[in-house]
């Protein structure tokens, strides 16, 4: 990684639509989908499907700070999917498909948590906000034909 990128973990559903939400924005330099908070090593998605290995269908971010925030990368996350339920996005329902900001320092956990708390406050939704600010686990970068699925579908991959 370059020093001067970070990276954010973020899971809301199904992991191809919320890799949408950062492809091609400035200061995003990649997109990888995987599967975080689990406690099963080396999970395969047919795994995670089965709902027995506790990981959730994350997106690893890697971005430049200088050009696209920490807090702009959580605006778009919880544009992408629905933060008021925690195992269920669209038809997709399980713990694999949890609601969870996995963060990597104490910077982040308190943006998040500050971010929530603003968009709680304000009423944006109607239900609270359920998402999960947890630590960082080991990220397991998810199948190739995962990576960027939308876009290979598209043929902009």
């Amino acid at each position: 990684m370059n020093t001067r990128t970070q990276i954010a973990d973020f899971a809301g559903g199904c992991f191809w639509g919320t890799e949408e939400a950062f492809l091609g924005k400035a200061g995003v330099t990649k997109t990888e989908v995987g599967y975080e908070g689990g406690h099963v090593p080396k999970p395969t998605y047919a795994m995670v499907c089965s709902h027995i290995t506790g990981h959730a269908e994350t997106v690893r971010v890697t971005f430049d700070p200088k050009k696209i925030s920490y807090r702009q990368l959580l605006e778009l996350y919880m544009q992408s999917h629905d933060p008021t339920q925690l195992n269920r996005q669209g038809p997709d329902v399980g713990d694999s498909y949890r609601s969870a900001i996995f963060y990597h320092d104490a910077e982040q956990k308190q943006t998040a948590e500050d971010y929530i708390a603003e968009l709680d406050a304000a009423d944006k939704y109607r239900d609270p906000i359920v998402t999960q600010v947890v630590p960082v686990t080991k990220f397991w970068l998810a199948e190739d034909y995962h990576q960027q699925y939308f876009a290979k579908q598209r043929g902009d991959a």
